[in-house]
C-alpha cells in the first residue's frame, strides 16, 4: 500500500493505506463552501477549509493522522476526533489532536475496541475549533476509502 492523492469537491485529498484502513475527511453536509471537503460550521461568508489523511491499522489499534486547515476566523484552540456520530450529527470528544495551533497537525494513537469499530464505521469526525466557534469552525466526517 502506499499514498494517493483523490481529488474531492474541487479540493485534493491525500489518502494514506496502512495495513487494512485508509480513510478520509469528507463532505457530508455542503455549506456555503461547496467546493471543499469539510463542513463550515460558522456563518456564510467565512473561508475555513480542512483536510485530513486518516491512517488506521486494526491490528495495533494504531490511528495517526495528518490535518490541514487554513481560513480559520482565528488561530485553532482545539481540534479533535469526535464520536460517534452519523454524518451531520454531534458527538463528544474521542480522541484529542494535540499541538493544533499551527496547521499541518500530525499525531497518533492507540484506539480501544470501540473506538477502532466506531471510526471503521464512519461514526468519527474530525472538528476544529476557534475562540469565535468554541463549539467547532469546522468539520469533516472521517469515511473509509477501501
Amino acid at each position: 500500500f502506499g499514498q494517493k492523492r483523490i481529488q474531492l469537491g474541487g479540493v485534493a485529498l491525500d489518502i494514506g493505506a496502512l495495513n487494512g484502513g485508509s480513510f478520509i475527511a469528507k463532505r457530508h453536509n455542503p455549506g456555503p463552501n461547496p467546493g471543499d471537503g469539510w463542513q463550515l460550521l460558522t456563518s456564510p461568508g467565512k473561508r475555513g477549509k480542512g483536510s485530513a489523511e486518516v491512517t488506521f491499522d486494526p491490528g495495533s489499534k494504531q490511528l495517526s493522522w495528518t490535518v490541514n486547515y487554513s481560513g480559520l476566523s482565528g488561530p485553532a484552540t482545539a481540534a479533535h476526533f469526535h464520536g460517534p456520530a452519523e454524518p451531520g450529527k454531534n458527538a463528544g470528544v474521542a480522541v484529542p489532536i494535540p499541538n493544533q495551533a499551527k496547521s499541518p497537525v500530525t499525531g497518533s494513537a492507540t484506539l480501544t475496541d470501540a473506538q477502532a469499530a466506531d471510526l471503521q464505521a464512519g461514526r468519527y469526525y474530525v472538528n476544529i475549533h476557534t475562540a469565535a466557534n468554541p463549539g467547532g469552525e469546522i468539520r469533516g466526517q472521517i469515511a473509509a476509502t477501501n
